[in-house]
């Protein structure tokens, strides 16, 4: 059962589907968990797919489009802010503290990729999340600074060249997150098995979804290169903590950034290796799923 829900956020609104166990009229009230997803993802895709399992466990799971992003209000289009993603998920928790049925004070967050990170990064000050759940988690501060090959400092320096020719013209420079089809990626010598992965999952019929631009913000980029998902983590993150990697080691760093959030939090409570998936293998491959969802599922309910 999914209720549609727009979620105000200060001027703008985020649209959100709360997704429900079938008895959840007559049941008491509910334990609830907050998505957080990649970024690029709406919610339609990998959150969905986390949230539809979780409500069939009993689990009420709410997963929203990022402001400026997908469904939900808010200009520019296709900003990327990590600080505004993590008010996201206040503004979310905000929802669900007045939300009928739900038990305000068993309200969890699940972050996927990026928002593993973006989910530690408000865990730390949004105190009324009572536990962090974490699938094949990303510091995305962390990873675009490695993939600046003349290092953060240099590519800031472009950056800011960037905004300023931004500023003369008066047109936003778009990226894109991942090539548009598998023959773009080869064209640009990107034939890893992870970004094969990734564009097959995102930009094809198997994942891909309209609201779903596949396009980012050049200004963005200044925002998440000086960006740290897990700063102060250490001190402030008294929640429990679940985390799950993925087996296969690739190149989006999640299964180290896995481990350091496990050895970096305050109160680690379940750590679980996927056997044999790889990172874009954990957002729709059933058996990897559903094997993580067991696991969350024995999180949320020892810790909600």
């Amino acid at each position: 059962m999914i209720q549609h829900l727009t979620i105000p956020r200060g001027p703008i609104n985020l649209a959100a589907n709360l997704h429900l166990p079938d008895n959840a009229d007559s049941s008491a009230p509910l334990r609830a968990v907050v998505l957080s997803t990649p970024g690029s993802s709406v919610k339609e895709q990998i959150g969905a797919n986390y949230a539809s399992r979780l409500a069939a466990r009993g689990i009420a799971a709410l997963v929203l489009d990022p402001a400026h992003q997908g469904q939900s209000e808010g200009e520019p289009r296709d900003l990327e802010d990590p600080y505004r993603r993590g008010e996201d998920i206040s503004h979310a928790i905000d929802m669900l503290t007045t939300t009928p049925g739900i038990d305000p004070q068993r309200i969890g967050v699940l972050g996927i990729c990026a928002g593993g990170g973006y989910a530690v990064h408000t865990a730390r000050t949004d105190h009324r999340i009572k536990a962090v759940g974490t699938v094949v988690p990303v510091n995305i501060g962390a990873a675009f600074r490695s993939f600046s090959p003349d290092g953060p400092a240099t590519a800031l320096d472009a950056l800011a060249e960037a905004r300023t020719e931004e500023a003369r013209s008066g047109e936003m420079t778009r990226v894109n997150w991942l090539p548009d089809t598998l023959e773009d990626a080869a064209a640009a010598g990107l034939t890893d098995i992870d970004t094969t992965q990734a564009v097959t999952y995102y930009r094809t019929e198997r994942g891909g979804n309209a609201h779903s631009t596949n396009r980012r913000l050049l200004r963005s980029d200044s925002l998440l290169l000086g960006y740290d998902a897990f700063h102060l983590a250490d001190q402030l993150m008294t929640q429990p903590l679940q985390v799950i990697v993925a087996g296969r080691i690739g190149n989006t760093g999640s299964y180290d950034t896995g481990m350091q959030l496990w050895k970096l939090a305050p109160n680690p409570v379940d750590l679980m290796m996927i056997d044999g998936a790889g990172h874009y293998e954990m957002y729709d491959e059933p058996a990897h799923v559903d094997a993580a969802i067991e696991r969350l599922t024995t999180f949320y309910v020892n810790n909600l």
